[in-house]
């Protein structure tokens, strides 16, 4: 077993277990809000992402990578994008389509590895939403390029992305005890620490990686906004530990 399956089934577990946040579907109530133009979504914990940044949505192709458990998605089509969704969790799955049978809609849902090559033609999608899920992978470039290669020219990705300050300190967020990157696979004492807190497979990425590897696979940023965790002692001195992206496809061509 892979750490990608073994971290798709430690979410499982916290869905059914632990009625993990980010595997909450949103409820009817909002579902239909968002058909009246009363909507928000998060790509990291804490702040919503400004709506300038999608643009129009009736008749978009949208994809919702790593974005399952009927969160985002059910919005993005109440407001007119034709959506897919792609996970790797059999839970966050299940909760999309539980809420697509509930409010009557079609989506596309498809359970795929993002560490792999995307299961999706050239120039497929005009927007990208990929909330914070690429912590638990351990390389993210390969991602981007993917991203570049399915969206079309002109097209939209946003990103929710971990800093590394997640990484360093201890589990009271106290001391600096980790060097980077920080990788369980390659540190014992890494992979005892998060064996420790349950918290499956997960890796530090710099920026470096995480804008730089946006740049290099062709992208154009044009928003970045930092965010806290939403909780605990670094939210609670404001420190920020998440950023989200905006980034652009664009070519010579264009």
């Amino acid at each position: 077993m892979g750490y990608q399956d073994i971290n798709a089934a430690t979410i499982n577990r916290w869905i059914k277990e632990e009625d993990w946040e980010w595997g909450r579907a949103i409820s009817h109530e909002d579902y239909i809000k968002a058909l009246n133009g009363d909507w928000d979504v998060k790509l990291t914990p804490g702040k919503f992402v400004p709506h300038e940044w999608f643009g129009d949505f009736k008749g978009k192709k949208l994809l919702g990578l790593a974005s399952g458990g009927g969160q985002q998605i059910p919005i993005f089509t109440a407001l007119g994008a034709e959506c897919t969704v792609l996970d790797y969790s059999d839970e966050q799955l299940a909760s999309e389509k539980m809420v697509a049978e509930r409010e009557k809609y079609k989506v596309n849902i498809v359970k795929a590895d993002m560490t792999k090559a995307l299961p999706f033609e050239n120039e497929s999608f005009d927007i990208i939403f990929h909330p914070v899920s690429n912590c638990y992978i351990e390389s993210v470039e390969p991602v981007f390029k993917e991203c570049y290669r399915i969206l079309k020219k002109g097209g939209i990705l946003l990103c929710g992305l971990d800093t590394i300050i997640n990484y360093i300190l201890d589990e009271n967020f106290e001391k600096v005890v980790f060097s980077m990157p920080f990788n369980p696979l390659k540190n014992e004492e890494h992979r005892e620490f998060l064996q420790k807190l349950d918290c499956g497979y997960q890796f530090s990425h710099n920026l470096s990686e995480q804008l730089g590897g946006q740049l290099k696979a062709g992208f154009i940023l044009t928003n970045i906004e930092d965010d806290t965790g939403g909780e605990g002692k670094l939210h609670e001195m404001n420190i920020p530990t998440f950023i989200m992206t905006r980034a652009i496809k664009w070519t010579t061509h264009d």
